[in-house]
């Protein structure tokens, strides 16, 4: 059973920065593709970055230049960097990984962006 948790969600003023901590039950090599999407009130579920086991990274247009995905510091951590956050960027954050032909999604963290 793979399992994804996330981590580093809370309340930031405008311009201010977090990151999120994603935490699989396996290592992140084990994916082709780990990844972050958020889902603000009323609004679809988007695509914020994804990270394949290439080290190929794809953003967002609204995130780029603000927000970077990385490899954690351990093997099963991949991280989220946000920065210069904007109202806009409040949402639940969730984290995904793709592993022969499955999705498997954390069950998210908040982000509130709010002076």
């Amino acid at each position: 059973q793979v399992q994804l948790v996330e981590s580093g969600g809370g309340l930031v003023q405008p311009g201010g920065s977090l990151r999120l901590t994603c935490t699989a039950s396996r290592s992140i090599f084990d994916f082709y593709v780990m990844g972050w999407y958020r889902q603000a009130p009323g609004k679809q579920r988007e695509l914020v970055a994804t990270l394949t086991t290439a080290v190929t990274t794809n953003y967002a247009d609204s995130v780029k230049g603000r927000f970077t995905i990385s490899r954690g510091n351990a093997k099963n951590t991949v991280y989220l960097q946000m920065n210069s956050l904007k109202p806009d960027d409040t949402a639940v954050y969730y984290c995904t990984g793709g592993r022969f032909g499955n999705d498997y999604w954390g069950r998210g963290t908040q982000v509130t962006v709010s002076s």
